[in-house]
């Protein structure tokens, strides 16, 4: 049997509008139980150990050799214009801005994200989030209150660092491949960052922070159909949260530098 295009379109509708509004709810009730005594600090500390600590490596190589891909594209771009004085201000800006931030998030994303709905997830399906709900234990306060701390607190951070080796990247290839003055090429770099670059790329990690451990907690909290169940749960996280990183990245950038 044949649905009428207006029918399909309409289900499709309602079913997007029902997903946000479910979305939106569980967002707001677990930032009311995030922003509320009592705290699970342990909790708290283990996720940042988790987003922060052990996110480190994969991500200080992708802000590495980030930037120095950024020096080489840049000089190859600039030569033609005599203008390779550039390459520090373009690196730094571009790192501290947007791709610090961006694919530090999208790294976390792929990593975190995807294993937190699989954790929650297997214990939506295994019954466990109902028997923390016997013991009188709030699973909004327990599970996801403190994995939202976590990734607002530990993002930026991890940001942060992703700038300075991003920055030392571009730095490594300007200085012992195209023949840059090292003292120069960090003054350059120094003079030209202003505070607002950094600023909101420390912003907008905190947002997508937030972003990511939402959808994974989201996602894995509302699993059903057990293995199967958590797989996919798995899948939308990474995929809503990259989608929702990118999307936020222009508003934010919008709110900042729009003239």
């Amino acid at each position: 049997m044949n649905i009428p295009l207006i029918t399909l379109l309409g289900r499709v509708t309602l079913d997007f509008l029902a997903g946000i509004g479910a979305i939106t709810t569980f967002s707001a009730e677990a930032i009311r139980q995030a922003v509320r005594p009592p705290y699970y600090f342990r909790q708290i500390g283990r996720q940042m150990m988790e987003i922060g600590y052990y996110s480190l490596p994969v991500v200080g190589l992708t802000a590495l050799f980030t930037g120095m891909v950024l020096a080489l594209q840049g000089y190859t771009g600039f030569a033609r214009f005599s203008a390779e004085s550039a390459i520090p201000n373009v690196v730094v800006v571009s790192l501290t801005r947007e791709l610090g931030p961006v694919l530090a998030s999208l790294m976390v994303a792929g990593r975190v994200g995807a294993a937190m709905a699989a954790e929650i997830g297997t214990m939506r399906v295994t019954e466990q989030i109902d028997a923390l709900s016997t013991l009188s234990t709030d699973p909004l306060k327990y599970l996801v209150a403190p994995r939202l701390i976590a990734g607002i607190l530990t993002l930026p951070l991890l940001v942060l660092v992703a700038d300075v080796i991003g920055v030392l990247g571009g730095f490594l290839v300007s200085v012992y491949k195209l023949d840059f003055n090292a003292i120069t090429y960090l003054r350059n770099t120094i003079d030209f960052l202003q505070f607002q670059d950094v600023f909101s790329g420390l912003v907008k990690a905190a947002v997508f922070g937030f972003l990511v451990t939402l959808m994974g907690c989201y996602h894995g909290y509302t699993s059903k159909g057990g293995a199967q169940g958590v797989g996919i749960a798995t899948t939308n996280a990474v995929v809503f949260a990259s989608v929702l990183i990118l999307t936020f990245d222009y508003f934010i950038t919008e709110a900042f530098f729009a003239r």
